[in-house]
């Protein structure tokens, strides 16, 4: 009974979020690309020209936004066909997702040799394999046990960042999504050995009771030279 009114009480909730009207009526699958959406604006993430890798991208709201985007400053350039991104977006998932145009799409696994080459055919040539923006909306299946989901997310945050490693350009941007909770302060330790600059983001598009936290990188550091 209490988990039927608990489902009911969500279902209600959600049927009456203004994001999920908003993306219902701006045709997004998710509520999630406005949380991008803010992020975005208060970073300036994304810019003309740039590579995007979205990994784990259904149902893909996290790609229609950059795609939407791309296509608003491709309007600054004459060189751009009207209608059309001013950039490459890449997207790869285990799960289907529905086409999304000028969004290249891989079901697979980057995890895998063979998801990953998929997704590294689809860089352009010009990018020597180096991304600009690696985008994560990675999530798992909660169990409930904290010890146990801090555990699957930070094996998420990890792979998100072993990818970004060695596909971001130098001034590249890695977003993950991740929880504040147990083994938070760990992966933000993580990034900071990463990255020169590492911010935290909640969007007010993130339900206030949800613990869900937004991580962003910025500009790699150097690799470390060993001494000689």
């Amino acid at each position: 009974m209490a988990k039927n009114k608990f489902n009911k009480s969500w279902l209600q909730d959600h049927l009456m979020d203004p994001y999920v009207k908003m993306a219902q009526k701006e045709g997004y699958r998710a509520r999630a690309a406005y949380k991008l959406s803010e992020i975005d604006e208060q970073d300036h993430l994304i810019k003309a020209g740039m590579v995007v890798v979205d990994l784990g991208s259904a149902p893909g709201s996290w790609s229609q936004y950059v795609r939407n985007r791309l296509t608003e400053l491709g309007k600054n350039n004459p060189k751009i066909e009207s209608g059309k991104p001013d950039g490459v977006i890449v997207a790869i998932d285990m799960l289907p997702m529905e086409a999304i145009a000028d969004v290249s799409f891989i079901e697979g696994d980057f995890r895998e040799e063979e998801g990953l080459r998929a997704l590294e055919s689809l860089l352009p040539a010009s990018c020597n394999g180096k991304v600009d923006l690696v985008l994560s909306d990675m999530a798992p299946n909660l169990s409930g046990v904290g010890i146990a989901d801090a555990a699957r997310m930070a094996t998420l945050a990890e792979l998100a960042l072993d990818f970004a490693k060695d596909h971001l350009q130098p001034d590249g941007a890695l977003l993950i999504k991740c929880f504040h909770g147990s083994g938070y302060s760990q992966i933000v330790e993580t990034f900071k050995k990463v990255f020169k600059t590492v911010s935290a983001r909640k969007p007010k598009a993130s339900r206030d009771r949800s613990s869900e936290t937004f991580l962003l990188g910025r500009h790699l550091k150097p690799p470390k030279t060993a001494p000689k």
